[in-house]
């Protein structure tokens, strides 16, 4: 075929590869650059990964003090952990004999590798973190009320599967701090035994025993114990995290979206300003009627004032934390190293053993009692904390922070109760011992109903009744045991990572430890 006058397909060449940018853009885009609110909200409509969001978002939504973007961080950081965990599995062997070696090639040989471990330990962390504070807004703005009492149950799941998830990596590396960390664990797991014993029943029902079997596969902490943490690491609890995290996003937004106080449009006058208006342009199509008329779900009845397309403004800001995620994890990688000891050995016990740092103000109650503060209490606690939408059933603050009776005063006072009682209960037993060291021949039982964890429960649950009666409110009750459970595990966790040395001993330094 003759070439027409001119053409040169070197130079067609040329520009196809010039282009190959834009053509690749214009193929996954069909739709260009969104610019009017129409093409905004097909972006989203359209797009598999953003049709979870609403196509509009309340300006009350988009300010930072609503959220502080914590469940964007945890988010991103669950992201950043599921992609660095991947590229460690390419190294990793789950044998208890090859397992240290691994870990160490991976830290000391592979290319990036100790840069991989470090981010992929640093977002873990940032995970956990991220996700019991942003438990703790939602409960502060009261957002777990109707309709959320549901997605409040899912985020009390997706608090149990983090803290599972990040256990179960903690003995992955197979070194003395993993191995015994865990054989504390499956003491604790083994601790009903404290109660079966002093009533003379382990005989015939253990239930610690069938505990501590099911969680190690074994008597003892090794290779099935291994397996065993490493198919919940990297499969059974992922998997689990995403699906809660799926229906998590979905209820957010046929809940409504994010908990708004009743007054929002009028607090957003001033926002309104930062913002093109709502309609810049003529819209194609009218509201569904089910969008003007009465009825029961939350988008009912509400139309479009005060919201802004979803995209830019949200999915801006979404990008915009995820990047500081990144960025956090990533500089953290750079200047701190994740821990390797020794290799482990089961005939020279780590002293002193401690738990992952989230567990560390339950372990400074186990060292009291194992049953109260390794089952007893913390059972407690996630059934109280389960349980709080359908024992605050009042309307008054929701969407605020600290809203409802009491407020922001009620938080401060419980939060010098909350503190003050802690430190208090855990000087005093410092500094006299507890009942076993009085009384030799005490009961078991009493040592296990009676411990400072016990005594700190009684206290905060004597000043939230204080609360009811003194707001009439049970949301008053709530803000007061929650703030201070909060400062108490903030005290005993700070006591159990800085002030434990060997044999669980107090010391107010490391350098005062005793010497080997």
């Amino acid at each position: 075929m003759q070439a027409e006058q001119g053409y040169s397909a070197l130079g067609e060449f040329w520009n196809n590869l010039k282009a190959i940018p834009r053509e690749v853009r214009r193929a996954m885009f069909r739709g260009g650059t969104p610019t009017t609110d129409r093409s905004r909200s097909t972006f989203v409509f359209g797009n598999v990964f953003l049709h979870l969001h609403a196509v509009r978002t309340h300006l009350w939504s988009l300010r930072w003090s609503t959220t502080a973007g914590l469940g964007i961080i945890t988010t991103a950081a669950f992201l950043i952990t599921l992609i660095t965990g991947v590229l460690l599995m390419f190294y990793y062997k789950p044998y208890t004999d090859v397992a240290y070696q691994s870990i160490k090639d991976i830290h000391f040989i592979v290319p990036t590798g100790r840069y991989m471990r470090n981010i992929h330990r640093w977002a873990a962390n940032v995970m956990v973190i991220g996700v019991i504070l942003h438990m703790a807004r939602a409960f502060y703005t009261a957002a777990y009320r109707h309709p959320r009492e549901f997605n409040w149950f899912i985020g009390w799941g997706l608090l149990v599967t983090t803290l599972a998830l990040s256990f179960t990596g903690y003995l992955l590396p197979w070194d003395q701090l993993a191995y015994w960390a865990i054989t504390i664990g499956a003491n604790i797991a083994q601790s009903p035994r404290e109660i079966t014993d002093a009533m003379g029943m382990t005989e015939f029902f253990d239930i610690g025993g069938l505990q501590r079997e099911i969680l190690l596969g074994s008597e003892v902490v090794g290779e099935e114990a291994l397996i065993r943490f490493y198919l919940l690491h990297v499969m059974i609890l992922p998997l689990t995290l995403a699906a809660l995290m799926a229906v998590h996003f979905w209820r957010i937004r046929k809940d409504g979206g994010l908990a708004k106080p009743s007054d929002a449009d009028q607090r957003v006058i001033e926002d309104k300003k930062q913002y093109y208006p709502v309609f810049t342009e003529e819209p194609a199509k009218t509201y569904q009627l089910a969008a003007i008329v009465k009825g029961k779900t939350p988008a009912v009845d509400s139309g479009p004032e005060n919201t802004v397309p979803s995209m830019p403004h949200l999915f801006f800001a979404e990008l915009g934390v995820l990047m500081l995620t990144v960025l956090i994890c990533v500089a953290l990688a750079f200047v701190s190293d994740a821990p390797l000891k020794e290799l482990a050995n089961p005939l020279v016990p780590e002293n002193p053993a401690k738990a992952p740092w989230y567990f560390l103000g339950l372990q400074e109650i186990v060292s009291f009692s194992a049953f109260m503060g390794g089952i007893g209490i913390p059972m407690l606690c996630m059934v109280g904390l389960g349980l709080i939408p359908f024992l605050d059933r009042e309307k008054e603050g929701t969407g605020e922070w600290f809203g409802g009776p009491g407020g922001w005063r009620l938080v401060k006072w419980s939060m010098v109760v909350g503190f003050a009682s802690s430190i208090f209960v855990e000087a005093f037993a410092i500094e006299f011992g507890w009942l076993r060291e009085w009384f030799p021949d005490i009961p078991q039982l009493v040592i296990t109903l009676v411990n400072p964890g016990t005594v700190l429960t009684a206290i905060y649950a004597a000043f939230s009744f204080w609360a009811i009666r003194r707001y009439n409110s049970t949301r008053a009750g709530a803000l007061a045991l929650f703030t201070c459970f909060l400062c108490g595990f903030i005290v005993l966790t700070v006591i159990g990572t800085y002030f434990r040395g060997p044999n669980w001993d107090f010391f107010w330094s490391p350098s005062s430890w005793p010497g080997h």
